[in-house]
Parts: C-alpha cells; structure tokens; sequence
C-alpha cells in the first residue's frame, strides 16, 4: 500500500484537522439557538415520540424514512430536547463527517489534499446558502454515505468481505435517512461493477453489498409493521411521494437550481473554481503519462472514482427537481474532495488559505456577528420560527401533559416546543395545497382526525410560506376552520409578524387586536 492510499496520519496532520474541527464548532456554538425551522421540526417532533415510544407515522406523518426522526432522538437523549441540544448533536455529525473526509481525501490524494479537503468541506456545509447551521436529515446522509464510501475504498485493497458487507450497511442507512441516501448505495453498486467485472465471484461481491445495504430499510419495514403503521408508512413514503416528485416539470426545476444554486455559488466562488482546477487536474495527470506505467492505471482508476462520484453526488441532489437549499449539502463533500485534488504542493496551500479566507470575508456578518435570532431571519424571513417558541411555551403553561394540540398551518416545531401531542398526524399543509389527486382526501382526513381529538388548543399560521396555497389549491380545509373556530374557539394568543418586530397579545389583548400583516401565529382555546 502506499503511503497515498493509507488513512494513517502524522501528529502534525491531525493537529490541523483538530484546528478546523474547532474553528467549525465555534460557528455552530455560537448559533446553536438558532430557532428549529420546519424540518427540524418535524425531525425533533417524531424523535420526541420515539422516545416516548410512540413509533413514527402514528401521530406525525410525512414522506420522509424515520431514519433522521431516529438519529434526532440519540441525539437528544444525548444533549437533550432543546434546540441547543439538537444543534450540539449537529456538531457532532459534523465533525464526523469532516473527520472522513479527511481520511477519504488523504487515501485518493495525499495527506495535504486530505487536509484541505476537510477544511473546505467545514467552511461550505457551515454556510448560509446550504442552511448548514440546521440540523437537516442531509448532513446524516452524509455522514453515512462518505463512511460507506472510504469503506468501499479500504475493499480495494484487501477484498475482506467484512468491509464491504459494512460499507453497503452504511450506504443503506444513507438511504433510510433521506430518500436521496439512495444514490451512494448506486454509486457503491456501480464502482463495484465497473473494478470488479473482470475479478471472479463479482455477483457474490455485488450480493454482500446490496444484501448490506437493503438491510436497513428491510429492517425498519418490519419494526414499523410490528407497531402497527406500515399502512401509513407505505402511503406516506412510497404512494404519496411518488405523485409529490412529478410534480415539477424540467423547465421549473431548472429555474429552480439557477435561483437556488446562484447564491450557493457565490458565497464560495473561490472554492468551486478551486474544485474545477481539481477536477482538471486529476485528468491532466493521467492523459501524458505512458499506458503501460503502473501508477497512471493508480492515477487514472482514482480519477474515475472522484468523477463518478461527484456525479452520482449531484444526482442525489435532483429528485423531483426541488433543489432545496440543503440538498446541496449532498454534493458538498464531492466538491471538497476535488478541491483537495487541487491542493498539493505549498504554493497552492497557500492559494487554498487565500480562498478560504475570501469565503468567511464574504460571509463574516452570518458567521460571526448575526444573533441566533438574526440568524434565522437572514436564512428564513418572516416565518415564524423565533414565534413559534412563546407560542409554544403558553400553550404548555396553559395545559396538562396529555392535552392535544393542532397546528392549522405548517409549523410541526410547535409541537416539540409545546411537549404536547398533536391532534393529527398531518403536520405539514403542503400536500393539500399541491396539485397531486391526493390532495382533497387528506384536508377531509385531517377535518376527521381534528374533530374527533376536539385539541384544547389550535394554533392557526397565517402567510403563505407555511401553506404553498395555489389558485387550484382545494379550500375545503378554510371553509371548515373557519365555521369550526368560530362555534368551539376563542382566541388567546397572537404573534403578528412585522416589518418593526413582532407584536405578542394574550388573552383578552389577543381577541381584540387585528393582524397588521399576512404573517401570524393565532392561539385558540376550546370554548
């Protein structure tokens, strides 16, 4: 093996990545209160009743593999149901994630391409443009898939059964964990095929690895089937979701990626540009050098890996066109590790350190200044995530333990904030505002499930970020709110959201003040 291929670093090198290690966890400390945004929500509502034993799909429903709802509730019972707790627990993630693809870069490309590779990868998956201060289930997907990956590589060298059966076992878990997981299990499956097609056994190889890697979602099957919501769970991640990714056509989703991308790109445009000279590079290294060298064969395989992997990685990116901000986190480690590829010899260390530095200069006043409150008001405007905290704490300060709440609107965090449990199991609205034949059947089941749990308390969201609402849009859920609000509520509380700050009512105030804006939290209590 050579010294290139090993995962074994000096003390010196590990010095440095310790370094980046810390300068990324004193970004994530400093803005670990950051409000949880709806996908986190989601994520810490469903790991709360994990913990309470209450398995996913019975009270919370949504398309996404319980795989993130489950790693939420280690974290958490790790750190804590908080949202400092949560962040901490992403920290952890992380510098996980940093650490293999340290190892990962320093086996395709030298200690020093390592090195940057990590940093890179630290400094780009912090950022604002992929929403890296939140805990979104696409940095578990990444941690999974790069560990797969480095294992697939270790495969290389020494054909143990053993590590391939964990790598596909890894990827698998990818996969649980976000649908989109699913493409480094395909590019595990493809590498396997393309290095392995001429070696004897390659369907028994091809077996271990896809066998380890249906493991976990065969796995969660049967422990959903047992508690009793498969039926859901089939619906939800399988029925619905294939109508939700065919939704957008190509046309959208390419203006999608351009509005999302363009600002992503931006704030590390030095470090993209470094990753293409990486990609460049490793192709110029193999083309000159003569076809019967051993080493351009070494060259040349591991320049095919970086390239089909940074394909496979954008794919991952793609499903149903939405290009949402953290998907591109998916890509990321693709890019670090091109750009380490970049990064060999002294003199471009210390281009890299130029690059690096150009990146936090542009996004000094996020990293280093912005509040946690600020914060999120830069990655998400007038939604109402800082709201959604005292609206949650007078729900649970005016209600027993074993109250039943609902959110008219899509703010699942209300719930964890609250510790109550929800009155039903839609806590998104999206779906029934989409253009998919589904659509009316669940505002009809959600009236049902409101009405028989009679919750003692309702929060209605105002503002269209929280609904989607389109022209075609069913309006069978409004028609009834309101005639139902009207005959078994009062209202008790309000956040109205405004260009000056947000005005808080309760109680009596509440009733009588009119929203100035679109964007509101409404508090009801059952009459």
């Amino acid at each position: 093996m050579s010294s290139n291929s090993s995962l074994r670093f000096g003390p010196r090198a590990w010095l440095a990545i310790l370094l980046v290690l810390m300068c990324a966890a004193a970004i994530r400390v400093r803005l670990r209160e950051t409000p949880l945004e709806r996908d986190e929500g989601e994520y810490a509502y469903s790991g709360q009743l994990m913990l309470q034993g209450i398995p996913p799909y019975r009270l919370a429903s949504n398309m996404k593999l319980p795989g993130t709802y489950a790693g939420y509730a280690l974290l958490m019972a790790l750190f804590g149901e908080s949202i400092a707790g949560i962040h901490l627990g992403l920290l952890l993630v992380n510098g996980a994630t940093i650490v293999l693809i340290a190892l990962l870069g320093k086996r395709l490309f030298g200690t020093t391409a390592g090195l940057a590779a990590c940093a890179v990868y630290a400094l780009m998956s912090v950022g604002e443009g992929v929403l890296g201060t939140q805990a979104h289930a696409t940095h578990f997907v990444v941690l999974a898939a790069i560990g797969g990956v480095l294992l697939l590589q270790r495969y290389a060298d020494s054909h143990r059964a053993a590590l391939l059966f964990v790598s596909g076992l890894l990827c698998g878990i990818a996969f649980v964990m976000k649908q989109q997981g699913v493409f480094f299990g395909l590019f595990g499956l493809f590498w396997l095929i393309a290095t392995e097609r001429r070696q004897r056994n390659l369907m028994r190889r091809l077996t271990i690895f896809a066998g380890a890697m249906a493991l976990p979602i065969a796995i969660t099957c049967l422990l959903l089937w047992h508690a009793g919501v498969f039926s859901r769970f089939w619906f939800w991640v399988f029925t619905y979701a294939r109508a939700y990714v065919s939704e957008l056509s190509i046309s959208s989703g390419f203006e999608l990626f351009i509005s999302t991308f363009t600002p992503i790109l931006r704030e590390n445009a030095a470090l993209w540009v470094i990753a293409g000279l990486g990609l460049a590079r490793i192709w110029w290294e193999v083309a000159p050098v003569a076809s019967s060298d051993a080493s351009r064969h070494e060259r040349e395989r591991k320049a095919w890996f970086a390239t089909v992997f940074l394909i496979f990685s954008f794919l991952a990116v793609c499903p149903g066109f939405y290009f949402r901000q953290h998907y591109f986190v998916l890509l990321l480690p693709a890019i670090a590790l091109l750009a380490g590829a970049a990064i060999r010899e002294p003199l471009t260390v210390g281009i890299l350190a130029i690059a690096l530095f150009i990146s936090v200069l542009t996004q000094r006043e996020f990293l280093f200044r912005m509040t946690p409150l600020e914060a999120s008001r830069e990655l998400y405007g007038s939604n109402p995530f800082p709201e959604a905290i005292p609206i949650a704490d007078y729900i649970r300060a005016h209600s027993q333990r074993n109250a039943r709440i609902a959110v008219i609107g899509s703010e699942p965090e209300i719930y964890f904030y609250a510790d109550r449990h929800s009155a039903t199991s839609y806590i998104y609205m999206y779906s029934l505002m989409e253009p998919q034949p589904y659509a009316l059947a669940m505002q009809e089941d959600m009236i049902r499930e409101v009405t028989a749990a009679a919750p003692e308390f309702v929060v209605e969201v105002g503002g269209n970020d929280s609904w989607l609402r389109r022209a075609a849009s069913p309006t069978r859920i409004f028609d009834w709110w309101a005639g139902y609000r009207a005959q078994h509520y009062r209202e008790v509380g309000i956040a109205d959201i405004t260009d000056d700050g947000t005005e808080y009512r309760w109680n009596a105030a509440a009733e009588a003040y009119q929203p100035q804006s679109d964007s509101y939290l409404a508090v009801y209590r059952r009459k």
